[in-house]
């Protein structure tokens, strides 16, 4: 399985139904302010992009999702304030970060402890791309040994944590930024992107199976404070015309996709719960 690029310099140097959620806000009129903080790790900067951006640097010309959302609501006629937070490498939750940095991988940042204290008090729109990184710092641990005699056991009691830690996020965020419309996206079947192609038809199978256990709870957020997108069953997920030459990061199509599923999540406060059962979950 392999690693996620990141910035290195930079970081040297630093079911289905409608759910309506009554506690999520309404998407702002068109000519009302938007303020957009958004959580994530190299998706957030839009690395694989034509256009990327370095952490925590105004980048407008940016041709990621988040920087993508941002001027098509510039374009609707709002005026978007955007707090970006998305480190490169970053995970959901110290817990996974040291699993990570025992296996030497560097993990400066996670979501909750170091990102959702940073969301501005004002926003009306938080995103949240979280999963990716975990899942692939767990499929290493595990090769790595750290399940032990168990790791099917082990897998299960990481998933279950990153649960816990997602509800912690969202429940940070809410507290944070009461008027905020938080949309997450969930994970497509990552053992099904061109990055693992090359990976044995095991790991493949054990990274499929980590990725539907982190989506069952990440799709949980729905109905508790949070949106959440349906990646893992959309099919223009898998085509490998929409990611960079990592084969694991989009390129500007994968990103101008994200953009639009988000545009369309934060339209209205009735969301699609994400299915509980697809193809795309059981492809290996």
């Amino acid at each position: 399985m392999k690693q996620i690029s990141i910035f290195a310099g930079i970081l040297a140097l630093s079911a289905c139904g409608v759910i309506t959620n009554p506690n999520t806000p309404t998407n702002p009129a068109a000519n009302s302010a938007v303020s957009y903080s958004a959580i994530g790790a190299s998706d957030a900067d839009g690395v694989g992009a034509s256009v990327p951006c370095l952490p925590y640097v105004s980048c407008p010309n940016g041709t990621g999702y988040v920087q993508v959302l941002a001027r098509r609501y510039t374009a609707a006629g709002k005026t978007v304030t955007l707090t970006n937070l998305g480190v490169p490498g970053a995970v959901l939750s110290k817990t996974i970060q040291d699993i990570g940095n025992r296996l030497n991988r560097g993990i400066l940042i996670n979501f909750v402890n170091d990102e959702m204290p940073f969301v501005k008090t004002d926003s009306t729109l938080v995103t949240v791309f979280a999963g990716g990184n975990d899942a692939n710092t767990l499929g290493d641990a595990v090769k790595a040994g750290f399940g032990g005699a168990d790791p099917e056991g082990w897998l299960n009691t990481q998933i279950v944590t990153f649960g816990h830690d997602m509800a912690t996020l969202v429940t940070g965020i809410r507290a944070r930024a009461p008027k905020a419309h938080i949309i997450i996206l969930n994970l497509p079947n990552l053992a099904a992107l061109p990055y693992a192609s090359g990976n044995s038809m095991s790991d493949r199978r054990g990274l499929q199976a980590i990725a539907v256990g982190l989506n069952a709870r990440i799709n949980a957020m729905t109905g508790q404070g949070a949106t959440v997108v349906d990646m893992m069953c959309d099919s223009r997920l898998y085509n490998p015309a929409i990611f960079s030459s990592d084969g694991f990061h989009p390129n500007d199509t994968g990103y101008a996709l994200f953009a639009d599923l988000v545009y369309a999540a934060a339209a209205t406060t009735s969301s699609t719960a994400p299915k509980s059962s697809c193809s795309f979950m059981s492809m290996y």
